[in-house]
């Protein structure tokens, strides 16, 4: 399990830069930069919704990757240390990335 942090506020599963989700998909089966890539489990916090409280915030995480040319997936899993998620004002995955992607 990697240590997250995610920067993208308007998440539902965000909570203080941790994920409340239990655990993330990273899309980008052929992710060539960071930016190819995509928190596939972003859900936009919606004003009428709350954040999903049933969840705490963990700093660790399990992460599922599809980004099979980075150095730190194996199996379709993140093996990285630390994994850091961008996307200030994120409206769609589309708008979000896996920062700590690395090709290989």
């Amino acid at each position: 399990m990697a240590e997250l942090k995610c920067a993208v506020e308007n998440c539902m599963y965000n909570n203080s830069d941790c994920c409340c989700k239990g655990d993330i998909m990273v899309g980008g089966m052929r992710a060539c930069t960071c930016d190819d890539t995509c928190c596939e489990s972003f859900r936009e916090q919606k004003a009428d919704r709350m954040t999903n409280a049933t969840e705490h915030p963990c700093r660790t995480i399990s992460i599922d990757c599809e980004a099979v040319k980075c150095v730190y997936n194996t199996n379709y899993k993140c093996y990285a240390d630390h994994v850091d998620i961008k996307g200030c004002g994120a409206n769609d995955c589309r708008e979000t990335a896996c920062a700590t992607f690395k090709e290989r």
